[in-house]
């Protein structure tokens, strides 16, 4: 029985702390990083590459990274917030199998990309595309993503030896879980509400109801 697209996208989680370890076959990797490379991108540029990241000493030093931005943002906080951020965990970098950072080189497909003149991020969009696939393909695998996003771009081209201009747009961890939650992380511990559709969409101009 084919699994159904929307059952996917509805399932799909940010995973922090289900991760297993548990290997993921060469095959199923192969798949979710062809789903991410299948995006559509501007110009056909392609903009995106895929480190993965498997050795333990690498994420460790990452993970450690991670740890000091979050202390960094809860400085930032009031009380209350502060109370309710520390029960929140940030990220699965040791626990997952491995990880994916996925990049972006606005050089890729140049000097002249076909419909990226009057949007200078829409090379950056087709990364966020290619982000998505990966991770409604692990969904579709039974695999858990998370992205972290508690880090410096300079710190992680670094880590990795990623060029000056090849910016660093996600650090994915990958993997077998547990499960997927039903109710997202930010929502069960009381950060924040999701929006109803009714709330985003407009009929034809800004701010006008859609019904």
């Amino acid at each position: 029985m084919p699994i159904d697209l929307y059952d996917v996208i509805h399932r799909r989680r940010d995973v922090r702390g289900q991760f297993t370890g548990a290997p993921i076959p060469d095959e199923v990797l192969d798949r979710v990083l062809a789903a991410a490379h299948a995006a559509p991108s501007v110009g056909l540029s392609q903009p995106w590459d895929f480190i993965v990241v498997g050795d333990q000493a690498t994420r460790a030093a990452f993970h450690g990274h991670v740890q000091r931005e979050r202390d960094v943002f809860a400085a930032t906080l009031d009380a209350e917030a502060a109370r309710r951020f520390s029960r929140i965990k940030i990220d699965g970098v040791l626990e997952s199998t491995l990880s994916v950072v996925v990049t972006y080189d606005p050089r890729r497909g140049g000097p002249a990309v076909l419909g990226r003149h009057a949007i200078a991020d829409a090379g950056l969009y087709s990364v966020c595309l290619a982000i998505g696939n990966l991770w409604l393909a692990a969904t579709a695998e039974g695999l858990g993503v998370g992205w972290v996003s508690f880090y410096r771009e300079t710190f992680l081209q670094d880590l990795l030896g990623i060029p000056a201009t090849v910016r660093p747009v996600a650090w994915l961890c990958l993997g077998p879980v547990t499960r997927l939650e039903q109710v997202p992380d930010l929502e069960r511990h009381g950060w924040r509400q999701r929006r109803p559709l009714g709330a985003a969409v407009h009929a034809g101009r800004w701010g006008t109801p859609s019904r």
